[in-house]
């Protein structure tokens, strides 16, 4: 068995979790699991799983998979959320790079895919994002950003990629997708607000009808069918999400100032009407 942890941050996931565990068990003798607050199971489903379970309160994305890597007790670790599953050739795949000399890169990105209901694997033009998810420990950190997810690598690690894709079974429904955007659509507005970042009015106008073009189009959900269609509109309506917030609430914090500039004016102008006699 490899000297690999495998780490995991979840909150209510008892109907995905016991797959992504399963399909992992021969990797590791040290899965991970991080838990927020889950009141479905999930811990104890993990446990029996044979995963160590530990709770940790909501810090952000960055700062939880920050907080399980620290409790990972092997050099290399790998990163899955509790709605992926890897199959078993990347399994195989995972286990040949700690054969031998073991692996000959720093960091691996793994190719990941969406799988939308009623598909039973990746459609075969799916579109796929590339992260790193397996690392060394030291050559590789979560960035503490509360809403990006991302491995932040020493200067010079040697990256490489695995050739499998991992199976992301992102979407329960529509609502429950739309659901968790709405989150993330004010954690990204609460992290614009952090580092002083201004968003123009334009984008009020255009996020929208841009993102279903980058969706539909640029991500190839065009050839997903009817969910293609309905999940581009869920992913442009959280990206003007976004920027409707961010403007909202800049316009909550004007409105004070504004108020604030009438009521000295007022007094001004008073002292100038001629008094009565």
């Amino acid at each position: 068995m490899p000297l690999l942890s495998i780490f995991i941050i979840a909150r209510d996931e008892a109907d995905r979790i016991e797959r992504t565990i399963e399909a992992v068990r021969s990797l590791s003798d040290d899965i991970v699991l991080v838990d927020s607050g889950s009141t479905d199971g999930t811990q104890d489903l993990a446990a029996r799983l044979g995963a160590r379970v530990i709770p940790n309160p909501w810090p952000g994305y960055g700062l939880q998979k920050q907080f399980a890597e620290d409790q990972c007790r092997h050099d290399w670790l790998l990163n899955l959320d509790a709605d992926e599953v890897v199959p078993p050739a990347m399994v195989a795949e995972i286990a040949a790079l700690f054969a031998g000399s073991g692996p000959a890169a720093d960091a691996y990105e793994l190719r990941i895919a969406e799988i939308f209901p009623g598909e039973r694997a990746p459609h075969r033009f799916a579109y796929a994002l590339a992260p790193v998810r397996l690392y060394r420990r030291d050559k590789g950190r979560y960035s503490p950003s509360p809403v990006h997810d991302r491995v932040d690598l020493a200067p010079g690690a040697r990256i490489a990629r695995l050739k499998g894709t991992v199976h992301h079974y992102s979407v329960r429904s529509l609502g429950e997708q739309m659901s968790k955007l709405n989150s993330y659509s004010d954690a990204q507005a609460d992290d614009l607000d952090k580092r002083g970042v201004w968003l123009s009015v334009f984008r009020l106008a255009v996020e929208f009808p841009a993102n279903f073009i980058k969706a539909y189009i640029g991500r190839r959900h065009a050839l997903r069918g009817v969910y293609g269609f309905m999940t581009a509109m869920n992913y442009a309506f959280y990206r003007y999400l976004r920027v409707a917030k961010h403007w909202e609430r800049r316009l909550q914090r004007r409105a004070p100032e504004q108020a604030a500039a009438a009521s000295r004016r007022t007094p001004a102008a008073s002292s100038r009407e001629t008094p009565d006699v």
